[in-house]
């Protein structure tokens, strides 16, 4: 692919994974200042990485919310934990990912998820 097919690829995956809305927001906030490093996030991250067949997104919806967890990216977080759902992750599921979490990344950094993911959900139901 070259890098317009890749950036085709990535912005349909990430539109399919984070949803129309959230996507186009973020178009709407592109400048001089950070359009590349959007550009790159969807080439890169969404085309290269996220459009893989190595991996169904099921699988890399979670694996994202783990390490987002050991990193303490709280935004990149509640971003993932809402959009988990577009890739048929269920809550069941992420609360085993917490659980585990707990163990590798510490208690404090699961017990913050926790609480992010209800807040996350009652928007979600709300």
């Amino acid at each position: 692919m070259d890098e317009q097919q890749r950036y085709e690829a990535g912005m349909q995956v990430r539109r399919e994974v984070l949803g129309d809305a959230h996507v186009d927001r973020s178009l709407d906030k592109l400048n001089d200042f950070n359009g590349e490093f959007q550009n790159m996030i969807t080439r890169h991250a969404w085309g290269d990485i996220w459009t893989r067949p190595g991996l169904p997104r099921h699988t890399r919806s979670l694996i994202t919310i783990a390490m987002l967890i050991g990193m303490n990216r709280n935004d990149e977080l509640k971003l993932h934990l809402r959009a988990a759902a577009n890739n048929g992750v269920t809550r069941e599921e992420i609360k085993e990912v917490l659980m585990q979490s707990a163990i590798y990344c510490g208690i404090p950094a699961a017990n913050a998820t926790f609480h992010l993911a209800e807040s996350v959900w009652d928007e979600v139901d709300g």
